[in-house]
Protein backbone atom coordinates (compact mmCIF):
# COMPACT_ATOMS: atom_id res chain seq x y z
CA UNK A 1 0.00 0.00 0.00
CA UNK A 2 1.32 3.59 -0.92
CA UNK A 3 1.85 5.92 1.97
CA UNK A 4 1.53 8.64 -0.67
CA UNK A 5 -1.55 8.08 -2.11
CA UNK A 6 -3.32 7.54 1.59
CA UNK A 7 -1.64 10.82 2.63
CA UNK A 8 -3.06 12.53 -0.74
CA UNK A 9 -6.53 11.36 -0.30
CA UNK A 10 -6.46 12.44 3.60
CA UNK A 11 -5.51 16.04 2.70
CA UNK A 12 -7.78 16.49 -0.19
CA UNK A 13 -10.58 14.73 1.93
CA UNK A 14 -9.70 17.22 5.48
CA UNK A 15 -9.38 20.58 3.15
CA UNK A 16 -12.74 20.06 1.05
CA UNK A 17 -10.97 20.55 -1.99
CA UNK A 18 -7.29 21.21 -2.11
CA UNK A 19 -4.59 22.48 -5.16
CA UNK A 20 -1.79 20.12 -5.67
CA UNK A 21 0.47 22.33 -4.15
CA UNK A 22 -1.96 23.08 -0.68
CA UNK A 23 -1.69 18.84 -0.38
CA UNK A 24 2.30 19.38 -0.94
CA UNK A 25 2.89 22.41 1.59
CA UNK A 26 0.37 20.44 4.08
CA UNK A 27 2.19 16.77 3.64
CA UNK A 28 5.75 18.74 3.68
CA UNK A 29 4.89 20.91 6.88
CA UNK A 30 4.02 17.39 8.54
CA UNK A 31 7.37 16.33 7.39
CA UNK A 32 6.08 13.34 5.79
CA UNK A 33 8.76 13.29 3.67
CA UNK A 34 10.64 11.55 6.18
CA UNK A 35 8.45 9.60 7.52
CA UNK A 36 6.55 8.66 5.39
CA UNK A 37 8.46 8.60 2.06
CA UNK A 38 6.22 11.25 0.46
CA UNK A 39 8.40 12.54 -2.26
CA UNK A 40 6.73 16.02 -3.54
CA UNK A 41 6.96 14.95 -7.17
CA UNK A 42 4.62 11.68 -6.13
CA UNK A 43 2.28 13.89 -5.15
CA UNK A 44 1.49 15.60 -8.12
CA UNK A 45 1.89 12.02 -9.65
CA UNK A 46 -1.22 10.73 -6.91
CA UNK A 47 -3.33 13.52 -7.55
CA UNK A 48 -3.32 13.03 -11.91
CA UNK A 49 -3.68 9.21 -11.22
CA UNK A 50 -6.32 9.29 -8.97
CA UNK A 51 -8.45 11.83 -10.69
CA UNK A 52 -7.80 9.19 -13.91
CA UNK A 53 -9.44 6.68 -11.56
CA UNK A 54 -12.11 8.76 -10.69
CA UNK A 55 -11.31 9.34 -6.71
CA UNK A 56 -10.72 13.02 -7.06
CA UNK A 57 -12.32 15.05 -9.56
CA UNK A 58 -11.55 18.44 -10.47
CA UNK A 59 -13.45 21.45 -9.31
CA UNK A 60 -14.15 24.60 -10.11
CA UNK A 61 -11.91 27.28 -8.12
CA UNK A 62 -13.06 30.87 -7.27
CA UNK A 63 -10.00 32.05 -6.84
CA UNK A 64 -7.91 31.41 -9.81
CA UNK A 65 -8.88 34.71 -11.33
CA UNK A 66 -6.67 35.58 -8.66
CA UNK A 67 -3.58 34.10 -9.82
CA UNK A 68 -2.29 31.38 -12.28
CA UNK A 69 -4.53 28.94 -13.34
CA UNK A 70 -4.56 26.41 -10.54
CA UNK A 71 -6.12 23.09 -10.22
CA UNK A 72 -8.49 22.05 -7.69
CA UNK A 73 -9.57 18.68 -6.38
CA UNK A 74 -12.30 17.02 -4.00
CA UNK A 75 -12.62 13.49 -3.15
CA UNK A 76 -15.56 11.71 -5.14
CA UNK A 77 -17.28 8.87 -3.21
CA UNK A 78 -15.40 6.29 -4.79
CA UNK A 79 -12.53 8.72 -3.35
CA UNK A 80 -14.15 8.64 0.06
CA UNK A 81 -14.48 4.96 -0.07
CA UNK A 82 -10.83 4.15 -1.02
CA UNK A 83 -9.38 6.23 1.58
CA UNK A 84 -11.26 4.30 4.02
CA UNK A 85 -10.26 1.08 2.98
CA UNK A 86 -6.67 2.45 2.91
CA UNK A 87 -6.69 3.47 6.08
CA UNK A 88 -8.58 0.71 7.94
CA UNK A 89 -5.86 -1.56 6.08
CA UNK A 90 -3.09 0.10 7.00
CA UNK A 91 -3.84 -0.17 10.55
CA UNK A 92 -5.21 -3.62 10.61
CA UNK A 93 -2.85 -5.31 7.92
CA UNK A 94 0.61 -7.38 8.95
CA UNK A 95 1.71 -6.11 5.35
CA UNK A 96 1.48 -2.96 6.47
CA UNK A 97 4.72 -1.10 6.32
CA UNK A 98 6.09 1.19 8.84
CA UNK A 99 5.68 4.13 6.06
CA UNK A 100 1.89 3.13 5.70
CA UNK A 101 1.40 2.62 9.53
CA UNK A 102 2.96 5.97 9.72
CA UNK A 103 0.23 7.40 7.47
CA UNK A 104 -2.62 5.47 8.41
CA UNK A 105 -1.75 6.71 12.94
CA UNK A 106 -1.46 10.42 11.34
CA UNK A 107 -4.99 10.16 10.04
CA UNK A 108 -6.68 7.22 12.31
CA UNK A 109 -8.79 10.43 14.11
CA UNK A 110 -10.74 10.12 11.24
CA UNK A 111 -12.48 7.00 12.30
CA UNK A 112 -14.79 6.40 15.27
CA UNK A 113 -12.75 5.07 18.89
CA UNK A 114 -13.95 1.79 18.83
CA UNK A 115 -12.69 0.95 14.99
CA UNK A 116 -9.77 2.55 15.72
CA UNK A 117 -9.17 0.12 18.67
CA UNK A 118 -10.41 -3.44 16.66
CA UNK A 119 -8.04 -2.33 13.86
CA UNK A 120 -4.97 -1.81 16.32
CA UNK A 121 -6.06 -4.55 18.04
CA UNK A 122 -5.45 -6.90 14.80
CA UNK A 123 -2.05 -5.21 14.04
CA UNK A 124 -1.11 -6.00 17.53
CA UNK A 125 -1.85 -9.82 17.06
CA UNK A 126 0.48 -9.45 13.82
CA UNK A 127 3.17 -7.90 15.84
CA UNK A 128 2.66 -10.33 18.70
CA UNK A 129 3.20 -13.18 16.17
CA UNK A 130 5.96 -11.11 14.02
CA UNK A 131 8.06 -11.21 17.52
CA UNK A 132 7.19 -14.78 18.11
CA UNK A 133 8.43 -16.04 15.20
CA UNK A 134 12.05 -14.23 15.16
CA UNK A 135 12.62 -15.14 19.03
CA UNK A 136 11.62 -18.61 17.36
CA UNK A 137 14.30 -18.25 14.45
CA UNK A 138 16.92 -16.45 16.86
CA UNK A 139 16.42 -19.60 19.20
CA UNK A 140 17.01 -21.89 16.17
CA UNK A 141 19.13 -20.48 13.84
CA UNK A 142 21.99 -22.83 14.06
CA UNK A 143 19.56 -25.49 13.78
CA UNK A 144 17.96 -24.39 10.67
CA UNK A 145 21.22 -24.46 9.14
CA UNK A 146 22.43 -21.09 9.00
CA UNK A 147 25.68 -19.74 9.69
CA UNK A 148 25.72 -18.27 13.54
CA UNK A 149 26.52 -14.81 12.49
CA UNK A 150 22.79 -14.70 10.81
CA UNK A 151 21.47 -14.97 14.55
CA UNK A 152 22.75 -11.13 14.48
CA UNK A 153 19.84 -10.30 11.70
CA UNK A 154 17.33 -11.99 13.83
CA UNK A 155 18.82 -10.46 16.90
CA UNK A 156 18.15 -6.47 14.82
CA UNK A 157 14.67 -7.88 13.72
CA UNK A 158 13.61 -9.19 17.07
CA UNK A 159 14.30 -5.96 19.12
CA UNK A 160 12.34 -3.80 15.89
CA UNK A 161 9.24 -6.58 16.90
CA UNK A 162 9.89 -5.90 20.76
CA UNK A 163 9.72 -2.27 20.07
CA UNK A 164 6.49 -2.45 17.67
CA UNK A 165 4.43 -4.10 20.45
CA UNK A 166 5.45 -2.19 23.22
CA UNK A 167 4.65 0.90 21.08
CA UNK A 168 1.58 -0.91 19.88
CA UNK A 169 -0.11 -1.46 23.39
CA UNK A 170 0.84 1.95 24.67
CA UNK A 171 -0.78 3.63 21.67
CA UNK A 172 -4.09 1.19 22.47
CA UNK A 173 -4.09 2.09 26.32
CA UNK A 174 -4.04 5.46 25.41
CA UNK A 175 -6.84 5.24 23.01
CA UNK A 176 -8.62 3.50 25.40
CA UNK A 177 -8.33 6.38 28.22
CA UNK A 178 -10.29 8.77 25.80
CA UNK A 179 -6.74 10.11 24.22
CA UNK A 180 -7.32 12.06 20.77
CA UNK A 181 -10.65 13.42 19.76
CA UNK A 182 -11.98 10.69 16.98
CA UNK A 183 -14.46 10.94 14.56
CA UNK A 184 -17.73 11.29 15.85
CA UNK A 185 -16.93 12.87 19.45
CA UNK A 186 -18.34 16.02 19.12
CA UNK A 187 -15.41 18.05 18.66
CA UNK A 188 -13.74 17.81 15.10
CA UNK A 189 -11.41 15.28 15.01
CA UNK A 190 -8.48 15.67 12.88
CA UNK A 191 -8.50 14.91 9.30
CA UNK A 192 -12.44 15.32 9.80
CA UNK A 193 -13.91 16.86 6.30
CA UNK A 194 -14.53 20.47 5.91
CA UNK A 195 -17.74 21.19 5.92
Amino acid sequence: MSATRLLVLGVVRMSGRAHGYQVRRELLSWRADKWGNVQPGSIYHALKKMTAEGLLEHVEDAEASAGPDRVAYRLTEDGETEFLMLLTDALSSQEATGYSLSAAVTLMPTLPRAQVLSLLRQQLAHREAQLTSTHYALEHAVDLGKPPHVAELYRLWSAHAEADVTWMKGLIARVEAGEYVMAGEGEPAFGEPVK
